[in-house]
């Protein structure tokens, strides 16, 4: 069977017009971050990203105290209506997921290795992004609209207190999904000779 990586990886965009369904059922998008997560690469086989799939009351509640900090720190009115807007999209959505990093695991790294202890933080969040994206294009590959959003550190007290996760599990990225409402805008691309070169 033939995969065409690239195909997938062109499908794949930013959706911020999300809806309050999915054409697929929760259990798939279930499997397809559990086997995002489980084969995404991480440093020495680490398996260092985690995530929580919030669907639901717990997605609706995540957004609703994301705006309930900002209010407390936009106090211009203008920008204040603009966020609300923002948020309110991001909470039309279907649901969220919530990846983080393990740091018990990339502190244990680094004791273990400590000739590369400076790098795992890196690698970690390479790690993490590699998870992030993986999950982010079989979404598209399913004909599920996504974005990522960087909330943390603002929430990350509530989410760990909401999620019950370890107190080691720092947040990454928060990624809403839903059906497409509104197709993503076009990209345009700079030359690629300025982005790649060939040496022999």
């Amino acid at each position: 069977m033939k995969y065409d990586v690239l195909a997938a990886a062109k499908v794949r965009r930013s959706i911020y017009a999300l809806g309050k369904e999915i054409p697929v059922s929760e259990e798939r998008i279930q499997e397809i971050v559990e086997e995002a997560v489980k084969h995404a690469p991480s440093p020495f086989n680490s398996q260092s990203a985690k995530a929580v799939i919030m669907f639901g009351k717990a997605h609706d509640e995540l957004w609703d105290h994301i705006l309930e900090v900002l209010r407390g720190m936009v106090k211009d009115p203008e920008a204040l209506k603009a966020t609300e807007s923002k948020i309110a999209a991001f909470k039309g959505a279907y649901g969220s997921v919530l990846f983080f990093e393990d740091q018990s695991i990339v502190e244990g790294l680094q004791a273990n290795f400590p000739l590369y202890s400076q790098k795992f933080p890196l690698w970690s969040i390479q790690a993490s992004g590699m998870a992030q994206y993986l999950v982010w294009t079989a979404l598209a590959q399913e004909g599920v609209g996504a974005n990522l959003q960087h909330y943390d550190p603002l929430i990350d007290e509530w989410v760990i207190r909401k999620t019950g996760v370890p107190a080691s599990w720092k947040l990454m990225s928060q990624m809403t999904f839903g059906k497409i409402l509104a197709p993503a805008g076009e990209k345009t691309f700079v030359p690629i000779e300025e982005r790649v070169r060939v040496m022999r």
